[in-house]
């Protein structure tokens, strides 16, 4: 990555000052503290110029320009549109993309040691605990994470993986923080529900079958029907949100008969739900179709075996084509390194069906979308969040690079991967 500084007397200025307040805060007390926070702007200004930017809301824009302030995109066109200010640090780069979001994860829950100590994704007291807060589990300085967001991804839709009935709750999260709290988007995202061999108890526990699973599942939402709020109970104030349309199911199913099951308790319920995994969803894609629920599609290298042998890597196009909202994910890793990257999973999508618009549509606006979300990332617009990527070619190409990330109107990352 390429960078131009321009500063002008003025932000000279500024910066000897900061840096003298800094150095004497002791006597300035607050008002170096002021200070600092007046100097600092000068960080969030930000000039990115890409041969190929993808908005993703429109054409890709050649020989394009966009303007980071305060953590917003203050302008997108070319560079005959707009006059880069003086005081802008200008970075360049071949390819300038919104930040990758993943739209299914277990990073932060989940991360790289595989020890006990830092696998937090799964309780197994109970198949189902849609009480249990990923925000309570997720570590914002897990290494995964920035792993990740070398590779660009500034957004996650991470929690509790998909091995019991219902695991947990999902949260949304930049990939960026201290803490859960400065990282976290939303606090609960939606309810994970796992259909499917993955969820199935064994040795005389419930649920043993896949109708167990279906029985246990209408039992609760039949359940929080008659919910009054006294006494409290977690568990049921999560269902009576979904009963309320307020919190959305995401239903890992693999096989064509629990992706069936999906939609009846769905119709059933009337509650929103969105379909994940789906490795049989050419079986059922009118069905799917016609629910008009969203897919977050399996990745697209998945290993193929068990409820997943019939994955393909054409599922994401086979899904685009019968006009079905699709977004991709790195899912569930139960191997070290533990986490997939969606960057290559899109690749791979482009080789199989998908044009090269549609799979970066996957991991970043329509998976935005999906999220309920696209107000604020997933595409280069004016007032949304300057989250970006950068590339030193095209983003799909094995011997291409990610070269710098930004988040919030931060770099992030200057790592070249």
């Amino acid at each position: 990555m390429n960078y131009e500084l321009r500063i002008t007397n003025y932000e000279l200025f500024r910066r000897l000052f900061y840096t003298f307040a800094v150095k004497n805060s002791f006597r300035f007390g607050a008002f170096a503290g002021l200070i600092f926070i007046f100097s600092i702007n000068i960080f969030a200004q930000i000039a990115v110029k890409g041969e190929t930017v993808w908005t993703m809301a429109g054409e890709p824009i050649s020989n394009g320009v966009v303007l980071v302030k305060n953590g917003k995109i203050e302008a997108v066109g070319t560079a005959a549109q707009i006059k880069i200010p003086a005081n802008y640090r200008v970075i360049t780069a071949k390819v300038v993309t919104p930040g990758l979001i993943d739209a299914h994860t277990v990073i932060g829950l989940n991360g790289y040691l595989n020890q006990p100590n830092d696998q937090m994704a799964l309780d197994g007291s109970s198949p189902i605990q849609p009480d249990l807060r990923a925000i309570d589990a997720y570590n914002a300085e897990e290494f995964l994470i920035g792993w990740v967001r070398s590779f660009g991804v500034t957004t996650i839709h991470t929690g509790h993986q998909p091995s019991a009935l219902v695991p947990g709750q999902t949260m949304i999260a930049k990939t960026v923080g201290k803490n859960v709290d400065e990282a976290t988007i939303v606090q609960t995202a939606m309810i994970n529900v796992t259909l499917g061999d993955s969820a199935l108890a064994g040795q005389g526990r419930s649920p043993g079958t896949r109708a167990k699973q279906i029985a246990m599942l209408r039992a609760e939402l039949i359940k929080a029907g008659n919910y009054k709020g006294e006494p409290r109970d977690l568990k049921q104030e999560m269902w009576k949100k979904v009963l309320n349309r307020e919190i959305q199911l995401l239903v890992t199913a693999h096989r064509a008969v629990d992706i069936m099951n999906a939609l009846r308790i769905a119709k059933e319920f009337n509650i929103k739900i969105v379909l994940d995994g789906v490795s049989e969803a050419q079986m059922v894609i009118n069905e799917i179709k016609a629910s008009g629920f969203p897919v977050i599609i399996h990745p697209t290298m998945f290993r193929a075996g068990g409820e997943t042998e019939s994955l393909s890597m054409e599922t994401a196009s086979k899904l685009k084509q019968a006009g079905i909202s699709v977004a991709l994910q790195s899912g569930y890793e139960g191997y070290v390194p533990k986490t997939r990257v969606v960057l290559f999973e899109a690749a791979v999508a482009a080789a199989n069906g998908l044009s090269k618009s549609e799979a970066l549509a996957t991991i970043t606006i329509d998976a935005a979308k999906i999220l309920g979300l696209d107000n604020r990332i997933g595409s280069l617009a004016v007032g949304k969040d300057a989250d970006l990527a950068m590339f030193d070619g095209d983003p799909f190409e094995y011997v291409t690079h990610c070269t710098g990330t930004i988040i919030n109107g931060n770099i992030v990352s200057e790592v070249v991967r």
